[in-house]
């Protein structure tokens, strides 16, 4: 059979990837892209046509954002994953620049409390999210390179201070979530990588430590709030208790089978912003109990490839990079999941392939895109 064009294109640059890609985590990323963008739009339209007048102002944005990023997805899935390293440092570099560049410009909206957002003309996005991938990659290179480095103590501190300058960026931004998200990221590959156990059991000690001390002195107030209103949102029902409460009625009523599609009642102006941080919400009061269930299982099935994926991969390189990117979305499911239910306070943490989000969901899945290319190289046919 005669490559195509892309094929040809790729093997002239030296950096096509053979093999036959993972049809199972494809799927699972196709039936959660699916089943998000129809949740989207039941979520949505309400709010849309009262804020814009036009119920299909996010469903149609968000649709062709998830259409170039499947074909970013496919086109990723052919590209040597390994052609990335040369590009580690820089992109870390650039991630560092633009999370401080939003700190020094106002915020995106007047009177708003978070600056998160990089806006250029009418493009805008969060440059955290670059900053998740960057660590990804960048750690997956200096862990595959330094390996047997792994039980060195300088080594580690290195690791480390590269991973506090980022969290330290997105922790200032008021971006809780982010910050998390980056630091479990930076530290589960650290510890997949051989990281020694002394310094696993030392870091569990300074992280309760670290906690303790946030509590007691209510070092940062806007998580102290958040973790405040977590143990009795009812303490302000109308205000910063608000959105937690609307979201548990909205879960409650739902109950074993849901409303039905379309036939939530808390995206009526009730549960604010359902589209994004809280769309669970909407899915498990149209869905259900059984329908959450089955979401989260499709999320356990593609995290648990996406691991076969990366224990099969043909180096440590792309077996970190595997993890990284699985990681990243078992850790901000299992997240958003928490915070919607009410069982962690709120961090304001998007779900994957569901809240509305252009660029975060055309990067997400570009990542998957990365993992595809690693299963094509993985012996994973009888797996």
């Amino acid at each position: 059979m005669k490559d195509n064009l892309l094929a040809k294109v790729l093997k002239k640059m030296g950096i096509y990837q053979e093999g036959k890609l993972d049809i199972q985590f494809l799927s699972f990323v196709l039936i959660l892209l699916s089943i998000g963008i129809v949740m989207l739009f039941s979520a949505s339209y309400a709010y849309c046509y009262a804020q814009y007048g036009n119920s299909y102002h996010f469903i149609i944005r968000q649709a062709i954002f998830a259409v170039v990023g499947v074909i970013v997805m496919l086109v990723l899935s052919r590209i040597d994953c390994r052609v990335y390293r040369k590009f580690s440092v820089v992109l870390y570099t650039v991630s560092a620049i633009m999370l401080a560049v939003v700190l020094a410009l106002p915020p995106m909206q007047e009177g708003m409390e978070h600056k998160r957002w990089l806006v250029i003309g009418s493009f805008s996005f969060q440059p955290s999210e670059i900053a998740k991938f960057a660590i990804i990659l960048l750690f997956s290179h200096l862990i595959a390179k330094n390996y047997k480095r792994m039980g060195e103590f300088k080594f580690i501190v290195r690791l480390l201070s590269l991973l506090a300058v980022i969290c330290g960026l997105v922790v200032v931004e008021t971006h809780l979530s982010a910050t998390i998200l980056i630091l479990f990221i930076g530290v589960v590959l650290m510890i997949v990588g051989g990281m020694a156990v002394k310094y696993i059991v030392g870091g569990v000690i300074a992280a309760a430590g670290g906690v303790a001390v946030i509590v007691i002195t209510g070092l940062v107030k806007y998580a102290m709030s958040r973790f405040e209103y977590w143990l009795d949102p009812w303490a302000d029902a109308t205000g910063k208790g608000y959105q937690t409460i609307q979201s548990l009625l909205a879960i409650g009523s739902g109950g074993l089978l849901g409303r039905g599609i379309g036939q939530s009642r808390q995206k009526y102006s009730w549960l604010p912003e359902p589209h994004n941080d809280f769309i669970f919400s909407i899915v498990c009061e149209e869905l259900g109990l059984i329908g959450a269930l089955v979401i989260i299982c499709l999320f356990c099935a593609l995290v648990w490839r996406g691991f076969k994926i990366a224990m099969h991969s043909p180096d440590k390189y792309s077996s970190l990079m595997a993890v990284g990117l699985t990681f990243q979305v078992a850790l901000q499911a299992s997240l958003n999941i928490m915070v919607v239910t009410n069982t962690i306070p709120n961090t304001g943490i998007s779900l994957p392939f569901f809240s509305y989000g252009g660029t975060a969901l055309l990067i997400l899945l570009a990542e998957m895109g990365i993992v595809l290319s690693i299963s094509r190289s993985s012996n994973l046919e009888k797996v």
